[in-house]
């Protein structure tokens, strides 16, 4: 399988090959449909599974890729829901070390999901648009499943 792109930029997965026609898939919706082969390129560098990722919005993808354990998930979701938080606020609250704590903020800023900020006078952190994007996406929507059911 190959990353292929057409005339318009827009980025395939080549399924098969024939003289004419190619049969591929868009990744971000799944349809398969062929495409005149003098309509293709060939993209090189760019594996059909880097492909497949993109396929993803870049939010998600940016924190599928950063984190990598339950507890920076945990520290992302605290700061989304308490945020902005103070660095003393975090030592305190949660059970992570110095260095641990300032290792996972810096990789978390480092991707654009966190951003330093003052917080009650301190240094703190608080979560990216991009970040708060990305969580919508993959938290389960707790305000409208409370609405529909009418509980409080």
């Amino acid at each position: 399988m190959n990353t292929v792109k057409d005339d318009t930029g827009k980025r395939y997965l080549l399924l098969k090959h024939s003289d004419s026609a190619s049969l591929v898939r868009d990744p971000e919706t799944g349809n398969e449909c062929y495409v005149q082969n003098d309509r293709l390129e060939r993209v090189d560098g760019d594996s059909p599974l880097e492909t497949a990722a993109r396929s993803v919005g870049d939010p998600v993808l940016t924190l599928l890729t950063t984190v990598h354990d339950e507890e920076t998930f945990g520290l992302l979701i605290e700061l989304a829901d308490r945020g902005p938080l103070g660095v003393r606020t975090l030592l305190d609250a949660y059970d992570l070390c110095e260095s641990d704590l300032h290792g996972r903020l810096t990789v978390l800023a480092a991707a654009g999901l966190l951003e330093e900020t003052e917080a009650a006078g301190e240094r703190g952190y608080q979560v990216t648009d991009t970040c708060e994007t990305a969580l919508e996406a993959v938290r389960p929507a707790v305000a409208s499943t409370d609405e529909n059911t009418g509980s409080d």
